[in-house]
């Protein structure tokens, strides 16, 4: 099956999962260092999650991550290809539970499409299937600035776009930021970055964005029901399966004691429904 199969029954409306497994492997070869996939003389596509994308013929004056109008944009290699394929994939997901308007999510396979054309003659097939074939998405670090970075340019020539300004001190994590909450739970970044990672996949099996985010409650954490997964994640643990029914939280090593975060919004097991007609 070529790549190009492979995406469009992923993100062109057939339902049936792909299979991405086979006889033949692929070694996806190691890219330690960002600057080893850059051509300086040949161009790159720079792509922001959002899938906008540009395209430059002066990569080497450019980082691997760079800040345009408050967005950031990734230099297209064929991991990251897979990612956002990978993103593409659950969008697909999230249109299919009736929870994304299909006018968007044709906007977003359009510019999938271009990138996908892009990568497919940059690349190769076999280069970015292996790539796909490869891909843990719970484990790639999405697109990111480093202020520190950002602030040493890459070369003293003026170029455009521009690097993001440094960020300023992080705000509060506070979901919902409205309503009278008597307790609110201080959650790290780490916290938030990981269930970021999987929040698309969630919300695609019934998971609401409350259970995903929220940190306010009517009772002092751990007490009640208010508070989100996110605050359950401690920065030496990691998320492992995504159902409908629970979200496994993974300990550290070596024992990796695993956790259940159930979702109390859907049928569960242990819970009985009373019929009012009854």
């Amino acid at each position: 099956m070529s790549l190009l199969e492979l995406m469009m029954q992923q993100t062109a409306g057939e339902s049936a999962p792909v299979d991405v497994s086979g006889p033949e492997t692929a070694e996806v070869p190691k890219r330690n260092d960002p600057q080893e996939s850059v051509d300086p003389d040949g161009t790159a596509l720079y792509a922001a999650t959002n899938l906008d994308s540009w395209e430059t013929d002066k990569p080497r004056y450019f980082a691997r991550d760079v800040g345009m109008d408050g967005i950031c944009y990734r230099r297209l290699d064929p991991e990251y290809y897979a990612w956002l394929r990978h993103k593409m994939a659950l969008a697909k997901k999230v249109l299919e539970a009736g929870r994304l308007d299909s006018a968007a999510f044709d906007g977003l396979r359009t510019l999938f499409n271009d990138i996908h054309a892009w990568a497919v003659a940059r690349f190769g097939e076999n280069e970015l299937l292996a790539a796909v074939r490869s891909l843990d998405p719970k484990t790639y670090p999405p697109p990111s600035i480093d202020p520190a970075a950002q602030s040493r340019p890459a070369c003293a020539a003026p170029v455009s776009p521009v690097a993001c300004p440094p960020a300023s001190a992080v705000e509060q994590h506070l979901y919902p930021k409205d309503g009278e909450w008597r307790f609110t739970e201080k959650v790290p970044q780490s916290a938030i970055d990981k269930v970021d990672a999987i929040r698309d996949q969630a919300l695609s099996l019934d998971w609401s964005e409350a259970r995903l985010y929220q940190n306010r409650g009517r009772f002092r954490f751990p007490c009640g029901d208010d508070f989100g997964l996110v605050c359950f994640v401690d920065a030496n643990e990691r998320i492992g399966e995504v159902t409908r029914r629970y979200i496994e939280i993974i300990g550290p090593p070596p024992r990796e004691n695993r956790l259940r975060f159930h979702n109390p919004d859907v049928d569960q097991p242990w819970l009985k429904r009373t019929n009012p007609e009854t």
